[in-house]
């Protein structure tokens, strides 16, 4: 099933939910605090299997990186139900991550606990926050969605990010967020 998240603006009072003890691939334990960034933070949902996940792979761990070099912090969260779709589950995280050089935080979220409180609700759906922990861009990676990128494509996450990271505030337009349904137990 494919889904979009509410075209409107984000409610930049909206702080980022805390989370802890979110196993990651990494064999670490990851909280909100652990991967938070000087200039904010990303908390992406993404899984295994999606076709508009794997449709982005050829450029996310690039964007992620970027953002990293702006001190903002970057983790990825899979919240879908393994037992259904075994391809999403932790073992297959590991390969996943390591086959796209993550050099973030791939964590599992067992119960939806986590994507309940961001109200997540598609893989990818990206959320970006400031430095003090507000809303400040959800939306989509970029133009392309799960296509392949061009020459005319528009890195709207990024461009999102380095106002963030200058400003601390983001004051562009965004477009939602649109692939599979997370797959809750």
């Amino acid at each position: 099933m494919v889904l979009m998240h509410s075209p409107e603006q984000p409610d930049q009072n909206f702080k980022a939910p805390a989370f802890e003890n979110l196993k990651g691939v990494d064999g670490q334990n990851h909280s909100l605090q652990s991967v938070q960034g000087s200039n904010g933070l990303l908390v992406m949902f993404i899984c295994n299997h999606c076709p508009y996940v794997k449709g982005i792979m050829d450029r996310l761990p690039q964007t992620m990186a970027k953002l990293q070099k702006m001190n903002i912090g970057v983790v990825a969260i899979n919240s879908n139900n393994p037992e259904d779709y075994p391809e999403d589950n932790f073992e297959n995280m590991v390969s996943f991550a390591k086959q796209n050089g993550f050099t973030f935080p791939y964590v599992v979220d067992p119960a939806n606990k986590v994507a309940d409180l961001y109200g997540a609700i598609c893989t990818p759906d990206f959320f970006l926050f400031n430095d003090a922990g507000l809303l400040q861009y959800r939306g989509r990676l970029d133009s392309s969605g799960k296509n392949p990128a061009s020459a005319e494509t528009v890195p709207e996450l990024l461009n999102a990010a380095e106002e963030v990271a200058m400003c601390g505030s983001f004051s562009g337009n965004q477009r939602p967020a649109m692939g599979c349904s997370i797959k809750r137990k």
